[in-house]
C-alpha cells in the first residue's frame, strides 16, 4: 500500500511538468525543451559596436518572447548583419532568446 501511494504522489508531481513541457513545444516562438524563443520586432538603432558585434535597439513589444517595449543591446549573429546600418535607422529584426541571452539573427532597414 505504501509503494502504491508513493507512486501515485510521484505521478501527481511529475505529470504536470511533462504536460507543461509538451504544451510549450507547441507554442508559437517556443522550441520545445531547449527553452529557445523566437520573435520579430521593429525598432530604432540607438548604438552600434561592430567590434563586439553588438547593436542596441529601442523596440516595440515582441509578444512571442513576452517582451514589452524597451531599449536593449543584442549580439548580432552573424556579425555581418551590422554592415551598412547606422544609429537612428529603423529596422525590422528577428530575435532569438534563451534565458537571459538574446541575439538578432536577421535585420532589414525600413
Amino acid at each position: 500500500m505504501k509503494n502504491t501511494a508513493a507512486c501515485f504522489v510521484a505521478a501527481l508531481l511529475f505529470l504536470p511538468a511533462v504536460a507543461s513541457a509538451q504544451t510549450m513545444g507547441h507554442m508559437p516562438g517556443v522550441s520545445g525543451a531547449t527553452g529557445i524563443k523566437a520573435g520579430k520586432g521593429v525598432g530604432v538603432i540607438t548604438a552600434l559596436d561592430p567590434k563586439s558585434a553588438k547593436v542596441t535597439i529601442r523596440h516595440g513589444p515582441i509578444p512571442s518572447v513576452s517582451w514589452p517595449a524597451m531599449t536593449m543591446a543584442f549580439k548580432a549573429n552573424p556579425p555581418t548583419l551590422l554592415k551598412g546600418l547606422h544609429v537612428g535607422q529603423t529596422v525590422a529584426f528577428d530575435v532569438r532568446t534563451k534565458g537571459m541571452d538574446a541575439e538578432v539573427t536577421a535585420m532589414q532597414p525600413r
